[in-house]
């Protein structure tokens, strides 16, 4: 028995943990799902480093203004005919959620139960054939890319001998992810075009056989297309049809494009042959006809295509690199906010693939640099404690690359800093595009992107030198040019020269308090998405009374069906989001009872919610609750109260338009 007992405990440990750390994302992940049409509406989830990416059968029964005042939710993007949640660094762990709660099949879905998906145009579904293919493997890819570029750096300093065994096991680590990228790629092809995924990685092994890496150093039969761009030997031949041998190891084109051949035919097969034996006949009969097909045509043309791309871009970029590294440079984050950088993503793989660097895409990598630096100038000038406390993260998550946070927290809402981090970015490209700066391997991003500026072959650390003083411009640039331009709103003193002069400069309104009881800081409430002002600015009280009153005349656009939280929007237009207590979500309505519906209008002080004050507090829940603007963006400022305790129908909020 006291083996049994031991054996047990860290598998309950473990359970325990598990729980402790996924509780906060059940509600968010149930809240998601349902605001976006529920699982009948998702066609399929995947997701990057910040963002939920859902492809939806109707985006309009999707609640976007719910999501996007959803606790847990930054924003919610709909671009390339993905609907995007976005959600912060936690994604991955909301994801996770999403799938094992909401039984929701993430990046895939069975081929034969697969709905038609909605219609989009041309670039549209470009973008997202190439997200929904890239997007699943991006992790590991700046993961081996990161490796492959530090073994490079650690050659080039002398750390480690390029011929002892520490750089052969850290070049294998690197390089195993690139070399056997064909199989990767066949796995999430067949995802997207909703093929079987083993036929799929099947496709994708057979491109990378280690056998034909003999075959193609061997002597060739004969030649075709002698005197062409498209002159090639023919090693062997198949049913006696000429077999034009590639090197497929790391390409991207040919395995997409066989995939996708591959879906169609695995399609038919199943409409065709009989239910009985479809289980090892269909893919019997695909892989028999796509491979072949793969190493006779598709592979050839497919290769042939990509380096026309590369050249064609190159050539491009060869008329004005400078031009066009300003261009890629300044409009980047516009592309990353749209989902438009999917369709330069290829250009970028193609590059590397094809010839063994990428001059073009990499201008973009100044912006995140620039982005940092206009944050950093606005954290020293700003007066205001909770832009402050948003600026901080922002500019931590922005050294390493991901820059939502300071995008969508900081720099967009303040349109002409946003407009100033899109020059340094702009210049950032020019001198990368100037210096001739290439990009060898995918790698992380932000910092850790400069390892993939060294040449795996020669181990030349230059590129990396000059990407470093590029992304140090950006930097400059954003900080020096945000320093003297940002300015806190001097709110108060042009209310004041407004109501001297008797003309009214400002439009304001003025918000009551619908609660009685103690007021409090905003950054002090026990929940990061209300703290960091990512739903809203505004503030707290923790109530003495259980009674919630309007704080102005409006209509009610959303109550939860718990009672906890409601929204409304002033007859103003005013958007007013009022959460009462702390994860109170989870008392599932109990002790709440809400006075009024969705669509409701209502008086100021109109009592809107009861509430149990005391239950609430001994169920153990926090009853601290945030009044939040979170259409705050679209005024000059917000100004609360200075009163540190507040009744009903005293002024609590100021709106400046």
């Amino acid at each position: 028995m006291d083996g049994d007992i031991k054996l047990a405990k860290p598998s309950k440990f473990i359970k325990i943990l598990e729980a402790l750390f996924m509780k906060k994302y059940v509600e968010l992940a149930k809240s998601i799902v349902e605001n976006v049409g529920g699982k009948d509406n998702v066609i399929s989830l995947a997701h990057c480093y910040t963002r939920l990416r859902f492809k939806l059968r109707d985006e309009k029964k999707a609640a976007t203004e719910v999501l996007k005042n959803t606790e847990g939710v930054v924003t919610v993007v709909q671009s390339g005919g993905q609907y995007q949640v976005v959600i912060g660094n936690e994604v991955g762990d909301v994801y996770d959620e999403i799938v094992r709660s909401q039984g929701i099949a993430g990046a895939s879905s069975e081929a034969e139960n697969a709905e038609p998906e909605q219609k989009m145009n041309v670039i549209d579904r470009f973008i997202d054939i190439v997200s929904g293919i890239f997007t699943p493997v991006l992790g590991m890819l700046a993961a081996s890319g990161m490796i492959k570029g530090f073994t490079a750096m650690f050659v080039a300093f002398g750390f480690i001998g390029a011929k002892g065994g520490t750089y052969q096991i850290l070049q294998t680590i690197g390089d195993g992810f690139f070399y056997f990228l064909p199989i990767f790629l066949g796995l999430t092809a067949a995802r997207k075009f909703k093929m079987s995924e083993f036929s799929g990685m099947t496709i994708g092994a057979a491109l990378v056989y280690p056998s034909l890496s003999a075959i193609i150093k061997g002597e060739a039969l004969y030649n075709l297309f002698t005197g062409t761009i498209f002159a090639s030997s023919v090693k062997l031949e198949f049913l006696g049809i000429p077999v034009i041998l590639m090197n497929y190891a790391s390409s991207v084109i040919p395995i997409i494009v066989a995939v996708y051949f591959g879906a169609k035919v695995e399609r038919f097969l199943l409409k065709t042959i009989p239910t009985v034996i479809k289980g090892f006949m269909v893919p019997f009969f695909t892989i028999l006809i796509v491979i072949p097909l793969t190493f006779i045509i598709i592979g050839p043309v497919s290769t042939w295509a990509g380096q026309l791309v590369g050249s064609a871009a190159n050539g491009i970029f060869q008329l004005s690199p400078v031009l066009a590294g300003l261009f890629i440079g300044a409009f980047w984050q516009v592309f990353v906010m749209f989902g438009m950088h999917w369709g330069l993503i290829p250009i970028m793989l193609n590059n590397v693939s094809v010839q063994g660097f990428d001059p073009v895409v990499v201008t973009y990598f100044g912006a995140s640099f620039a982005q940092i630096g206009v944050v950093l100038a606005i954290l020293l000038k700003t007066k205001n404690k909770k832009l402050k406390s948003l600026c901080v993260p922002a500019f931590i998550s922005g050294i390493f690359g991901v820059t939502e946070p300071a995008i969508y927290g900081i720099t967009l809402p303040r349109k002409k800093m946003f407009i100033i981090s899109c020059i340094g970015a702009s210049i950032g490209g020019g001198l990368i595009a100037f210096f001739g700066v290439k990009l060898y391997m995918f790698g992380g991003l932000g910092i850790f992107g400069y390892p993939c500026f060294v040449d795996p072959v020669s181990n030349d650390i230059s590129g990396m030198k000059f990407g470093i003083i590029a992304s140090l411009a950006a930097f400059l640039i954003g900080f020096g040019l945000a320093l003297p331009f940002y300015h806190d709103e001097k709110v108060a003193e042009k209310i004041s020269a407004a109501d001297n002069d008797g003309n009214k400069i400002l439009e304001k309104e003025i918000l009551t308090s619908p609660l009685i009881g103690e007021v409090k800081s905003l950054d002090e409430v026990p929940d990061e998405a209300f703290a960091s002002g990512v739903l809203g600015k505004g503030i707290a009280i923790i109530p003495s009374e259980g009674r919630v009153t309007a704080p102005a005349d409006g209509t009610i656009t959303t109550v939860f069906p718990t009672g906890h939280a409601l929204g409304l929007i002033t007859d103003k237009g005013t958007e007013i989001l009022i959460h009462i207590g702390i994860d109170t979500v989870k008392l599932n309505g109990q002790y709440f009872q809400a006075k009024v519906k969705q669509g409701d209008t209502v008086k100021c002080g109109q009592v809107l919610v009861e509430f149990d004050l005391e239950k609430i507090k001994a169920a153990g829940y926090s009853v601290m609750t945030p009044v939040v603007i979170t259409n705050f963006q679209q005024y000059l400022d917000i100004i609360v109260t200075e009163k540190g305790n507040i009744d009903y129908k005293e002024n609590l909020i100021t709106v400046i338009a």
